[in-house]
C-alpha cells in the first residue's frame, strides 16, 4: 500500500516539501557547473599527453568560462556554501593549474628535459598558493580587485597560446620564450600587485553601462577573429597588474611628501 496516497499532507506542509526540493536543486545547480569545469579540465589533461593540443587548449578556456559562471549562478541563486567553495578551488587547480602545465610541456617545453618540467610544475605550485591565498584572503579583500594574477586568466594565456600556434615549438627561441612566459605568471600569481576583478559592475552608473559595451564589442570580434582577440585580451589582463604598479609608482613619486605635524606651505596655507 502507498502510504503517500492514503495519509492527508496540509497544504502548508506541501508548500514546504516543494520549498525543500527547490532548494536542494539550486544547490545543485552551481555544484553542476563545478563538476563540468573539472570535466574540461581532466580530458584537456588527456588530450594534450595524446598530442591534440588544440582541443586541450579549447578545453581549458570552456572551462574558464564554466568557472566563471559557477559562482555566480551560486550568487543569484542563494546557494553559496563552503563546501561550494573548497569544491571549486579544487577544480580549478586541476584544470588551471595542472591542465595548463601539462599542455604548455608537452606542446613546447619538452626538449628542455628536466628544466621544462620543473618551469611547468613550478606553474601549477603557484597556482595551488594563489588559490589557498585566495581562500583565506576572501573575507578581508576588496571585491574589485584579486590580490595576484588569478589563476584561470594565467591559464588562459597559455591555451591561447596554443591556439594561435598549435603545432610543437620546433625553434629553441620560441621555446624558451614560452617558459620565460610560463614562469611569469607563475610569480605573477602570487604577487600582491592588483588585477580588476569586474565583481562590482553596477548597471546603475554610466561607467558600468560603457564597461557592458565595452564586454559586448569584445564578443562580436572574438566571434569575427577569435584566436587573435582572445591573445590580446589575455595579454593585455595579465600585463594589466606589473602596468598599473609601475604608473602608481610615478603618481606617487610626483607627489609632495606630507609635512611634519601638520604643517602647511606659504603655497598652501589659506589667505
Amino acid at each position: 500500500m502507498d502510504l503517500d496516497r492514503t495519509i492527508p499532507v496540509s497544504p502548508v506542509r506541501r508548500r514546504r516539501l516543494s520549498r525543500e526540493r527547490l532548494s536542494r536543486g539550486l544547490f545543485l545547480l552551481p555544484t553542476l557547473f563545478t563538476v563540468g569545469n573539472l570535466f574540461c579540465g581532466y580530458l584537456s589533461i588527456w588530450r594534450s599527453i595524446d598530442g591534440n593540443f588544440t582541443a586541450a587548449a579549447i578545453l581549458i578556456i570552456v572551462a574558464a568560462v564554466l568557472d566563471a559562471l559557477d559562482g555566480r549562478v551560486a550568487r543569484w541563486t542563494h546557494s553559496t556554501s563552503e563546501f561550494g567553495e573548497e569544491y571549486d578551488s579544487l577544480a580549478d587547480l586541476v584544470s588551471f593549474g595542472v591542465a595548463p602545465a601539462v599542455l604548455a610541456h608537452s606542446w613546447g617545453l619538452a626538449d628542455f628535459q628536466s628544466l621544462g618540467w620543473m618551469a611547468s610544475f613550478l606553474f601549477v605550485v603557484c597556482g595551488s598558493m594563489r588559490l589557498a591565498r585566495f581562500n583565506i584572503q576572501t573575507k578581508v579583500m576588496d571585491k574589485r580587485y584579486f590580490v595576484g594574477l588569478p589563476i584561470p586568466a594565467a591559464a588562459a594565456q597559455v591555451a591561447v597560446w596554443v591556439l594561435v600556434a598549435p603545432q610543437p615549438l620546433a625553434e629553441k627561441g620560441q621555446a624558451l620564450a614560452v617558459l620565460a612566459l610560463l614562469v611569469t605568471l607563475a610569480f605573477l600569481m602570487v604577487s600582491t600587485l592588483r588585477y580588476q576583478s569586474f565583481k562590482k559592475l553596477d548597471l546603475r552608473s554610466r561607467q558600468s553601462y560603457i564597461m557592458v559595451l565595452g564586454i559586448a564589442l569584445a564578443l562580436v570580434l572574438i566571434a569575427l577573429h577569435p584566436k587573435s582577440v582572445l591573445l590580446v585580451l589575455a595579454s593585455l589582463y595579465w600585463l594589466s597588474g606589473p602596468t598599473s604598479y609601475v604608473l602608481g609608482l610615478g603618481r606617487r613619486r610626483g607627489q609632495p611628501p606630507p609635512l611634519a605635524g601638520g604643517e602647511t606651505t606659504e603655497l598652501s596655507r589659506p589667505a
